[in-house]
């Protein structure tokens, strides 16, 4: 049977009496701010993330500056990435309490991008988390390879829930999604939410941005924000060319 979306209005943020938290997680290939950063930011700001996972944030002249008023235009914080992770980033709430952050590296393919991912491990209430950005290359087989990376990132982590998100260059009948989504939980094919497809605004056919989590997370709902208040067609159009996804999640207490 095809995936139905739920029309269900997306759960707030809020603290359980368990100590386990609801966060809203937001993953976003914002193009190297190169749009409308107003609109951007209103997008952002409607979704009332806690964790932003950024794909394509500026990497050149200025990039923390550019990066940083983005954060607060947004009622957020940097948290890591940006060009020490070769374009992937974090970006949070004061509501999430740092423990540590790491910005790493792949190895360079040549004639390709360099990859990375921008991780860290946070908390909210008592549940403790991993969190990983990252665009995964153009190339199959390099994709697949850091596909693999990507996945013994996370269980270095050393946390009992992680999640993980980004621009995978890839829709879900690919090999690389295909490997993630057999270890982790797709948010998307697990409670859809919103929309489905992220690329390109201009008429979007395909899902290649995504949300996973570990098993013990429980996705409340998750897709594409279209029609969530606040967030509008026209500046879905006008901050980026990719379509955000958003996710509810019930993190337990650890």
């Amino acid at each position: 049977m095809p995936t139905r979306s739920s029309t269900s209005p997306l759960p707030a943020s809020r603290t359980e009496a368990d100590g386990s938290a609801v966060i809203r997680v937001l993953s976003y290939n914002i193009r190297s701010m190169r749009d409308d950063t107003a609109a951007l930011a209103r997008v952002i700001s409607a979704c009332a993330p806690d964790l932003v996972l950024v794909q394509e944030a500026p990497r050149f002249f200025r990039w923390r500056k550019k990066l940083a008023r983005l954060a607060a235009a947004s009622g957020l914080v940097m948290l890591s990435g940006g060009a020490t992770a070769a374009g992937p980033a974090l970006l949070c709430t004061l509501r999430a309490t740092v423990e540590r952050t790491e910005d790493v590296l792949l190895p360079l393919t040549p004639g390709q991008h360099r990859r990375g991912f921008a991780t860290a491990v946070v908390r909210f209430g008592g549940a403790r988390l991993g969190v990983l950005s990252c665009h995964l290359s153009l190339q199959r087989d390099e994709r697949h390879e850091q596909g693999g990376m990507l996945l013994d990132r996370l269980a270095g982590l050393g946390t009992p829930h992680v999640v993980a998100g980004g621009d995978l260059n890839e829709g879900p009948a690919g090999p690389t999604f295909r490997r993630l989504a057999g270890a982790l939980q797709d948010g998307w094919a697990t409670r859809p939410w919103g929309g489905e497809h992220t690329w390109t605004f201009a008429g979007p056919d395909r899902r290649i941005d995504a949300l996973f989590a570990t098993p013990g997370i429980e996705v409340l709902g998750c897709g594409v924000p279209l029609g969530l208040p606040g967030v509008s067609e026209a500046d879905l159009r006008a901050a980026t060319d990719h379509l955000p996804v958003l996710a509810a999640l019930r993190v337990p207490a650890s």
